[in-house]
């Protein structure tokens, strides 16, 4: 167990790092700041933690009741409540009130390693209530969502698991404690990079979810199906989604709408997001382009549609056609009569 332990510690020490420089920018978390930072902060919140543990297990040295593991100890729970609620409640922005987040923080030096652990855990209880709520909120969505809502659930019950055993703390040997606390922390980094790699979508989509069961409805006052015709033309026509820079509110600003406006007319006449919609429209022009064009190359196709990079062409091409944009290309080159 403790080799094991070891080893995690390294794996999650590493892995937050890549991560940090690697998964939490604007390509995968498209207007969304609020998201990104503190999804950085969380990886290396935990990756600080690792380091002591690892320190612990493999050289025996007890950094544990220093002031700076006991604010990251009670960091964690607060990092992963400002990273999840923007994505479990459609997007919502930062607000001043969300700074008492930070008060078990700036208690936490003053607390012994004795009270601190199961105090820290305790807390961590009253924010797995919160996140057990936002998970259940999204059910209405489980048949479009249905893989994003099953990892969510795993993130779920992996936090259970390390609760419960913060509460076996007294009946149980420091070291022990400290090489499950760590695997626990481990499996969880192992977790996020299988999440990530099945899904890079991941954020998006749940976002995409969160706002159609949170978005009150902004237009009353709008003719919607007149809206729906000019963003067909934009799309048609105009094709703006060539754009890379392209973003909610810039496409709202050309229809005299909000982008909360926006976002609910696609939701409500399409039955999906913003994010998703631009993608599709990218994704049936690169399909047109690659067979009217079959000498350009499959990356000056993805660009030319407004994908900022061959990696966000492929992820967003393979999520909606199901196969690669050259196999794409060799398939129907191949169907199409002489």
């Amino acid at each position: 167990m403790l080799a094991i332990a070891i080893l995690l510690t390294g794996y999650s020490i590493f892995s937050a790092i890549i991560l940090a420089f690697t998964h939490f920018n604007s390509h995968y978390y498209p207007e969304q700041p609020q998201i990104r930072i503190m999804g950085i902060l969380l990886v290396l919140i935990l990756a600080g933690l690792q380091l002591v543990h690892f320190l612990y297990l493999y050289s025996d040295l007890f950094y544990m009741q220093n002031g700076f593991y006991l604010i990251l100890l009670f960091s964690v729970a607060p990092a992963f409540y400002l990273f999840s609620k923007p994505l479990l409640k459609g997007a919502v922005e930062f607000h001043p009130t969300d700074l008492i987040h930070l008060l078990p923080v700036i208690v936490a030096p003053w607390l012994t390693l004795s009270m601190a652990l199961p105090l820290s855990f305790a807390v961590g209880a009253a924010y797995l209530l919160w996140l057990a709520h936002g998970v259940y909120a999204l059910r209405e969505q489980r048949s479009r969502f249905n893989l994003e809502i099953a990892m969510l659930s795993i993130t779920f019950v992996i936090a259970v698991i390390v609760l419960i055993m913060g509460f076996t703390l007294p009946i149980m040997e420091n070291k022990l404690f400290f090489s499950l606390y760590a695997s626990s922390i481990g499996g969880a980094f192992i977790f996020m990079n299988l999440a990530i790699a099945l899904s890079p979508q991941l954020p998006s989509k749940i976002v995409e979810a969160a706002e159609e069961v949170y978005t009150n409805t902004t237009l009353a006052n709008i003719n919607c199906d007149e809206a729906m015709q000019q963003l067909s033309v934009l799309m048609k026509d105009a094709k703006v989604y060539e754009d890379p820079r392209l973003n909610l509110n810039s496409l709202a600003s050309r229809l005299d709408l909000s982008g909360h406006q926006l976002s609910e007319l696609i939701n409500t006449h399409l039955g999906k997001g913003f994010s998703r919609y631009i993608r599709e429209q990218r994704v049936e022009a690169a399909k047109a382009m690659l067979l009217a064009e079959p000498s350009a190359s499959v990356l000056s196709v993805g660009l030319s549609v407004g994908f900022t990079s061959q990696s966000n062409f492929y992820d967003a091409f393979r999520e909606i056609t199901d196969m690669t944009p050259g196999k794409y290309r060799k398939i129907n080159t191949a169907n199409t009569p002489e």
